[in-house]
């Protein structure tokens, strides 16, 4: 028999406590693994390693004491002549080894996470746990999963044969219920007093991103982010008078020629444009992952976009453009409602988010056949729910048929396959007619990084030679070409507008507050003999996209976007960026943001190594910065931006 922590127990509640005391040390071990990768972003070690150890030993703690009140609830109930039955015995053994096994899969499950995002679980990752078949596909695809799972089994029961002993003396123990109570009365104190006194502040001590990670703990923030998809914005973070921020944003917003509606937020109005409209075909793809560093116009030196290097020469390239969030609905939100993002999740994943005014109603109005062409399942991240709420026709990929669909991975059909039914869709509706507004989401440039052998000069895949983001993001310019050349020989070539556009870079962690330049994305607007062939060097993002584009096409429209227009001579340089806590708005030389806990930061740019300083309300921008995601709030949440709510007088005059 081999060896026990407790030779003689004295209480059945014994094996909680040897699961706990194994699960603080596999959390103490996951937190030194996680900070050996994070070390080159260390600096006051010193304190940062006794908050990172002390911080995290209490939301290790914090966790367990919730994990195991159904355990405590189950010795406290169980009566003593069941206690050393046989099937009480298999449960509690069973149980014990399934814990063990589940503690192991959530280390290794956050060293690859860590790997991938550099946090530890967040609001991706209950994302994750509800897209079940596309992740569980991606995973299969891109860790050696059929090797790791033995392997744990194996090392779990190794770990179970040594708490076995006593876990088995444990089931012997005979107390009598009042001793139990008490025991168990105890026990649960643990959990009241983190409910009480433990909360996502703690974290935040550091102003190392890094730092409040490796303090924090995987699971704990796992159900943590369960709650917190949605953050209340006035409870949350620093506010100001409605009146005064509202005439703020409006300043911002509209045009000279706009009469500000009495109304709170309300940013309704009618715009103009000079000259006649010009009923071109929109076909805007948005591209999976696709930072701006890829690019050779931006400092990459593999050569990895070959085509997009040449292509991007020849029509209108936004080089100072900024993804809006961290996530693909966070890019297709901003796109497609020109919204700032609001806190927690996107608007595309809430309830409630139909009818919403969006770049898709505008061209909709218009006789377009306006369609979302996404090539993977729609159902994912809520796409098909929100896109067909706002008057967009579905085209996914279970609308192709398996002649159309060459190649497909976990997250959908190959960007090649995606591109060949769009030019089916452009053939059908310049057949019947029509003009298109065609919305494309890719999926390719995204792990596992699959995509059709023989295509490009490097592997496919991460493991076994793999080429893994490299790969990706040269298929994706190959697949950018092959559209392309398609395109040129269709009868709708000659007037069809292409936009393409990132929905966010492939890696946004870093190490103070937001990482600017892990938001910087190419917008490109590419006609010839319509689009002049120059570089736009203005501060923006993704909320300026419909507008800009909107006017280079002279269309006259029913407005409830944030965005401008870019090439506009009133327009002022600035970008705002988030993540699903931090809400920022970019300038020339600075980085103003609102977090959580009611706090105003500033990054100052351009100095080498970035310095977080907390400033107050009255600091320049920070009126501006709280008019814009005050606004974003309180229109949603009032509902002034859907369409049946619009108003029936326009303030434009």
């Amino acid at each position: 028999m081999g060896p026990t922590f407790f030779r003689s127990p004295r209480t059945r509640f014994v094996l909680i406590f040897q699961l706990a005391v194994i699960c603080l040390l596999g959390f103490a071990l996951t937190r030194s693994l996680l900070l050996i990768q994070a070390w080159p972003f260390m600096d006051n070690f010193s304190w940062d390693w006794f908050y990172i150890f002390g911080q995290g030993l209490v939301y290790d703690m914090a966790f367990i004491s919730y994990f195991y009140i159904p355990f405590v609830i189950f010795f406290l109930i169980l009566p003593n002549k069941w206690l050393g039955s046989r099937i009480v015995s298999y449960i509690v053994q069973a149980g014990a080894f399934i814990v063990l096994y589940g503690f192991g899969f959530c280390m290794v499950a956050e060293w690859y996470f860590w790997k991938e995002f550099n946090v530890r679980f967040n609001f991706i990752s209950v994302d994750y746990l509800v897209y079940r078949r596309e992740v569980t596909d991606n995973i299969l695809q891109s860790y050696p999963v059929l090797f790791i799972l033995p392997l744990l089994f194996v090392f779990t029961g190794l770990l179970f044969w040594f708490i076995r002993p006593a876990v088995l003396k444990a089931l012997c123990v005979k107390e009598p219920f009042k001793k139990r109570a008490v025991m168990a009365g105890l026990m649960l104190l643990l959990p009241l007093i983190s409910l009480c006194f433990i909360n996502q502040s703690q974290r935040g001590l550091s102003d190392n991103n890094y730092v409040n990670e490796l303090a924090s703990n995987g699971p704990y923030q796992l159900f943590a982010a369960f709650r917190s998809n949605r953050l209340d914005y006035r409870q949350f973070y620093a506010t100001g008078d409605d009146h005064d921020l509202s005439m703020r944003l409006k300043d911002h917003v509209m045009t000279a020629r706009c009469v500000p509606d009495k109304e709170v937020y309300n940013i309704a109005r009618d715009v103009r444009a000079q000259g006649p409209a010009k009923k071109m075909n929109v076909m805007l793809i948005t591209v999976e992952s696709l930072s701006a560093r890829f690019l050779t116009r931006f400092g990459e030196k593999t050569d990895i976009t070959p085509f997009m290097d040449k292509w991007f020469n020849q029509g209108m390239l936004f080089t100072n453009f900024y993804a809006t969030g961290t996530r693909t609905t966070r890019g297709l939100e901003a796109i497609t409602l020109s919204i700032p993002p609001t806190p927690g999740r996107s608007i595309v994943k809430r309830p409630e988010n139909s009818r919403m005014f969006s770049l898709g109603k505008v061209f909709k109005d218009l006789g377009y056949d306006t369609a979302f062409l996404y090539g993977g399942r729609g159902f994912f991240d809520n796409m098909n729910a929100f896109f067909s709420g706002n008057g967009y026709r579905i085209v996914d990929q279970a609308c192709l048929s398996g002649n159309e669909i060459t190649f497909k991975n976990a997250w959908g059909v190959c960007d090649g396959d995606l591109y060949r039914r769009t030019i089916q869709e452009a053939n059908h509706a310049y057949r019947a007619q029509k003009p298109f507004f065609f919305h494309l989401m890719t999926t390719s440039n995204h792990q596992p990084f699959t995509f059709p052998g023989g295509k490009i000069d490097l592997i496919p895949g991460e493991g076994k030679g793999g080429s893994g983001r490299l790969g990706g993001v040269k298929y994706t310019d190959y697949a950018l070409e092959e559209l392309m050349a398609e395109a040129r020989t269709q009868p709708w070539f000659k007037d069809t507008i292409f936009v393409v556009v990132a929905d966010h870079c492939a890696s946004s962690a870093g190490k103070v507050g937001l990482p600017v330049k892990k938001y910087h994305i190419p917008l490109f607007i590419y006609s010839p003999g319509h689009i002049p062939s120059k570089e736009v060097d203005t501060l923006a993002s993704q909320i300026d996209l419909a507008p800009t584009l909107l006017s280079l096409l002279n269309i006259s429209y029913e407005s409830f976007f944030f965005g401008k227009n870019i090439l506009s001579s009133d327009f002022e340089g600035r970008a705002l960026i988030a993540n699903y806590q931090k809400l920022g708005l970019l300038k020339k030389e600075e980085l103003l943001f609102l977090s959580p806990g009611k706090q105003i930061n500033r990054i100052i740019l351009n100095q080498g190594a970035p310095v977080l300083e907390k400033i107050s309300r009255n600091y320049p921008g920070v009126k501006e910065l709280m008019a814009y995601y005050q606004g974003a709030d309180y229109v949603f949440m009032h509902r002034l931006n859907r369409w049946n709510e619009f108003p029936d007088h326009l303030t434009e005059k």
